[in-house]
């Protein structure tokens, strides 16, 4: 079982930044492949930036040039550094961990951030 807790999220005026974390269990950290998703009320779910075990990143194309995913394995953390936001960005952000198993990977979910972005 692996357990994602997240943290930074609040509210932000539009144009400012955030820096959102995802603490991870588990001694294998190094090796999963890690996500941020978010959802806005009445919206599905969406990926929003991933990074894989070795380092190589994914974004959305809404997202691109202004936010950035990173990982920290010596501290189990995945991070995303939240620049120029918009109202848009408006969300709760999940972040997301596919860890490979002998049997399989598993998928598992943390519990959510807000992130509001108003003036």
């Amino acid at each position: 079982q692996v357990q994602l807790v997240e943290s930074g999220g609040g509210l932000v005026q539009p144009g400012g930044s955030l820096r959102l974390s995802c603490a991870a269990s588990g001694s294998i950290f190094s090796i999963y492949a890690m996500g941020w998703y978010r959802q806005a009320p009445g919206k599905q779910r969406e990926r929003v930036a991933a990074i894989t075990s070795d380092g190589t990143t994914n974004y959305a194309h809404s997202v691109k040039g202004r936010f950035t995913i990173s990982r920290d394995n010596a501290k189990n953390t995945v991070y995303l550094q939240m620049n120029s936001l918009k109202p848009e960005d408006t969300a709760v952000y999940y972040c997301n961990a596919d860890v490979p198993r002998s049997s399989g990977v598993e998928n598992y979910w943390g519990q959510g951030t807000q992130v509001t972005v108003s003036s």
